[in-house]
């Protein structure tokens, strides 16, 4: 929770004319971040990611959209320095890049959001590299694999999918069908994501508009009417959930 206080300052003889007057007040405001881990700004994880700042503005949050494409990073590079004894980068990242000022402000939020489509089974790689980066730091090889992070952070993610949910429905090979476990991909982030010692939760939009003109695209699998229906009768329903997935994590 960030204290917003305006400062009082008493003028005196060094003090400068252009000094802001400003008292103290007790308002406090959540501080939200969404990360954007899809390279598309506008499409279906970015809307999403959105609705749920917007839910989390509707309660008086303070909030941020990173677009982690527009960042120049890497993923962990296994330096160790976070594990260090006596080391002053316990608990945080080592690297300094793009990312560091993300993490910087992470580690002072309330609630991070996090959105990504599905890229063959997994998260994109630009939120894979950022969540090697943000929780590897922020975890001990002690016994009892217990947190160091400092803070205490919600986290909610956002996954968009192509795919329906009956896979089956689908003309994908069943030897590749057979080994894709999105549900414990989902589950595994929402544990590891814990070590922000806040609770975590996830929101699944799937049969997701992909193009803006299907018949442009060699994707004769998909209905373009069927993927028009989803959009017009599913998204924004999904787009509800997303909202109300920030005034939870918000108000929590």
């Amino acid at each position: 929770m960030r204290t917003c206080i305006f400062v009082s300052y008493q003028y005196n003889e060094l003090a400068s004319e252009k000094q802001l007057r400003k008292e103290i007040e007790g308002a406090t405001c959540m501080k939200v971040i969404a990360v954007n881990g899809s390279p598309r700004k506008t499409w279906n994880t970015a809307t999403l990611l959105r609705k749920a700042l917007d839910g989390s503005k509707s309660v008086g949050a303070d909030t941020e959209l990173v677009h982690l494409y527009d960042l120049n990073f890497k993923g962990c590079t296994s330096c160790f320095a976070c594990k260090i004894k006596g080391g002053k980068f316990i608990g945080r990242c080592a690297m300094q890049d793009d990312l560091t000022s993300l993490l910087d402000k992470i580690r002072e939020c309330d609630v991070l959001l996090l959105g990504s489509p599905i890229y063959f089974g997994n998260v994109t790689g630009e939120m894979r590299s950022f969540l090697e980066r943000l929780l590897f730091s922020a975890m001990t090889y002690n016994v009892g694999h217990g947190s160091v992070f400092k803070g205490k952070v919600a986290t909610g993610f956002i996954y968009t999918m192509n795919v329906p949910a009956d896979l089956s429905s689908m003309n994908i090979p069943e030897e590749f069908r057979k080994h894709l476990n999105y549900e414990s991909l989902f589950q595994n982030n929402k544990a590891v994501l814990q070590i922000l010692n806040g609770p975590s939760e996830f929101l699944l939009s799937q049969d997701t508009y992909q193009f803006d003109d299907y018949a442009k695209y060699e994707a004769s699998m998909f209905d373009e009417k069927h993927k028009a229906k989803v959009k017009a009768e599913q998204f924004p329903i999904d787009c509800q959930k997303a909202f109300d997935m920030g005034v939870r994590l918000a108000t929590k």
